[in-house]
């Protein structure tokens, strides 16, 4: 079989599995639903979520650990993943052969040339890992300060080392040289005096808001699946709405539609997860290059390249995504896959220079610090960002998240949302709980989120201690927030209109919404004046009631001088019926007034049993802004957002 057909079908295999994993990222217990299915395989695969991890929190999610045979074959082979395996890459493939296949071949050659832009995504890999490794690299300038010592050392090995290899060159460098490292010990030294052990460090993972992996998968999650909601294809009894998608889906059909003008678009020119494959692949062990230097310079290689890597003169390894189409096209037969360098030579390393490192680098530490100046984790922490229940801290939070959206696709009820710049840059597209949305609050007996995340930023609890049973009562149940009822807008507070909504969904028992009984007097256009009355029958003089409006059981009738409240049960438009339980003994006399009473109970929460499940706020009948709304106080992942001492 022709080998660019192998790489074909090897791309249709594993686009069709990531898309049948998506499907089946949904809860139930039918064999297309979440019963075992590897979900997480593709991000698991991808190192640069494994390696963004390990530098943010210095540990290594265990599924994640596939990442390093990504990492191993990419030393052995090349970019393999970006031409066989890469989902994204497919579909880019893909819809950039629909924009080129009518061209001819000097104009495909001459689109699929290099373009010193390419060097961008390197950029973009390096802003994105700076920002998670800035922690790392704060705590190691402190050791000039916190360990004089162990500095002194490194001071001098360094010094050596360099010493003894300007030597084996040229001695004419040896003195610019070590004034060089000896102005950036002293940088250090300073930098290691100002920085304080107070100061928090701002590590933060950011690699998923450009990674194709994590990218795809939120389009795939929260707008290509939800579109078929609305269709007899559907995947759940109730169409699936998600807030904020209108850039998400900007990014995707951008990046997608791009390819119709230079092939490959995102992943020559944006891609930080091709830009990692380039740095592995840059000395890989199988290369493609041409075996003899007899080439007619036909360019034919040149037609169908997805890398743009230069196959007819210095071929660029780092930019060769093995698409192989250079082996099918040559029909002279010079260009093959082999372990001996190129004939026509090869151009390892990624065009960046160290002044574009430099700048990618500061620009990613600068970010995340200028971000943290606002204290979004800190003391200005935002009430409203409510995390769902397993997430860790908000500082440890963002060092793992990696904005993938499988907790929002796998919410049953459809409350995590992707958040948006309402909520910080840095939180950008990370899960939050929108009551509003959804079919009903988060479910106290559900722990889906957090047994999907794929790097344990929801970590994975049980219903145990979702619930505060068995081992875990001591602790009592995970709250996620806490319910505050606005008095101007809750009904029974500011309208003297009776609903016990809330409290009766709540879904904790002891239930964390109470009610008080009270009676406030209602307002007719003109007294009630008496015109006969029974036991259980009055009649008034005057025209003044809405007929059946009394009859709901929470109206109640009181004589002024006896102050007895009797229950309504009906009304006409000028006269009452009462409840047989409690008679007029005796009726009220002619020209006597009456008052009608409103029952209401007014909700209160017990903050002490709260748990900030939504439940009140999504089923609350004011429909607008909400009367009871939940905030993030009291969650349990963090003791500063604690409102009970």
């Amino acid at each position: 079989m022709n080998i660019v057909n192998t790489r074909r079908i090897c791309q249709i295999f594993f686009l069709i599995l990531f898309l049948w994993f998506c499907v089946t990222t949904t809860l139930g217990t039918s064999w297309w639903q979440l019963r075992g299915w590897p979900v997480n395989w593709m991000i698991q695969l991808d190192p640069l979520v494994g390696l963004g991890t390990l530098l943010s929190t210095r540990t290594l999610y265990a599924g994640l650990i596939w990442g390093l045979a990504t990492v191993v074959l990419t030393i052995l082979l090349g970019r393999f993943f970006c031409g066989w395996i890469c989902p994204f890459g497919s579909i880019h493939q893909f819809v950039g052969y629909l924009g080129k296949r009518k061209e001819t071949t000097s104009k495909k050659a001459h689109v699929n040339r290099y373009r010193t832009a390419q060097s961008i995504k390197y950029w973009i890999l390096i802003f994105l890992l700076t920002t998670a490794i800035i922690e790392i690299a704060i705590e190691f300038l402190r050791l000039a300060r916190t360990r004089f010592w162990l500095f002194g050392v490194i001071l001098l090995a360094i010094v050596v080392g360099v010493a003894i290899q300007t030597l084996r060159h040229s001695l004419s460098g040896l003195k610019q040289t070590i004034v060089v490292f000896a102005s950036l010990m002293f940088v250090w030294l300073l930098l290691g005096l100002i920085l304080n052990d107070r100061q928090v460090p701002s590590a933060s993972l950011q690699i998923g808001l450009l990674d194709p992996i994590a990218l795809l998968y939120r389009s795939i999650n929260l707008i290509i699946l939800p579109l078929f909601d609305r269709t007899a294809l559907k995947l759940h009894v109730v169409a699936r709405f998600y807030n904020g998608t209108w850039l998400i889906g900007a990014i995707f059909f951008a990046a997608v539609l791009l390819n119709l003008t230079i092939p490959r678009f995102y992943c020559r020119f944006i891609c930080p997860l091709g830009a990692l494959f380039g740095v592995l692949s840059r000395h890989a062990l199988w290369r493609i290059g041409k075996i003899g230097e007899n080439c007619v310079d036909c360019h034919l290689c040149e037609k169908n390249c997805e890398g743009a890597c230069q196959p007819t003169s210095r071929i660029r390894i780092s930019e060769c995504v093995l698409c192989l189409n250079c082996l099918d096209d040559c029909h002279h037969g010079f260009m093959t896959y082999q372990v001996a360098p190129s004939a026509a030579g090869q151009i390892t390393s990624p065009d960046l220079t160290r002044r574009e490192f430099m700048v990618s680098t500061l620009s990613g530490a600068v970010a995340i610090s200028t971000l943290r100046v606002s204290g979004s984790t800190g003391p200005n922490w935002n009430p409203q960002l409510i995390r769902p229940p397993g997430s860790l801290p908000e500082s440890e939070f963002l060092t793992r998240c990696i904005k993938c959206g499988q907790c929002m696709r796998i919410c049953p009820t459809n409350v995590i949302h992707p958040a948006g710049f309402d909520l910080g840059l840095e939180g950008l597209w990370t899960p939050v709980l929108n009551f509003r949305i959804g079919t009903s609050g988060c479910q106290h007996n559900c722990i889906a989120c957090g047994n999907l995340c794929p790097t344990a930023a929801i970590r994975p609890i049980s219903l145990d201690e979702r619930m505060g049973k068995s081992q875990f009562s001591d602790k009592g149940p995970i709250s996620i927030g806490t319910a505050f009822i606005d008095r101007g807008r809750c009904l029974p507070w500011a309208m003297d209109t009776p609903c016990i909504v809330c409290q009766e969904n709540c879904p904790v028992s002891p239930k964390a919404i109470i009610t008080r009984e009270f009676f406030s007097t209602i307002q007719t256009q003109v007294p009630l004046v008496v015109k006969k009355a029974g036991e259980l029958t009055v009649e008034f003089q005057s025209n003044a009631l809405a007929p059946g409006r009394l009859a709901t059981g929470d109206y109640y009738c009181v004589d002024q001088k006896t102050k007895d409240r009797r229950r309504i049960v009906g009304n006409t438009i000028n006269s009452l019926d009462i409840s047989r339980e409690h008679p007029f003994e005796p009726p009220p006399l002619p020209g006597s007034r009456l008052e009608i009473l409103i029952r209401l109970q007014q909700p209160y929460v017990d903050p002490t049993r709260c748990i900030g499940c939504g439940v009140c706020e999504h089923e609350c009948p004011v429909k607008g802004k909400r009367a009871i709304r939940v905030t993030a106080e009291n969650e349990s992942r963090s003791r500063e957002h604690k409102l009970i001492v």
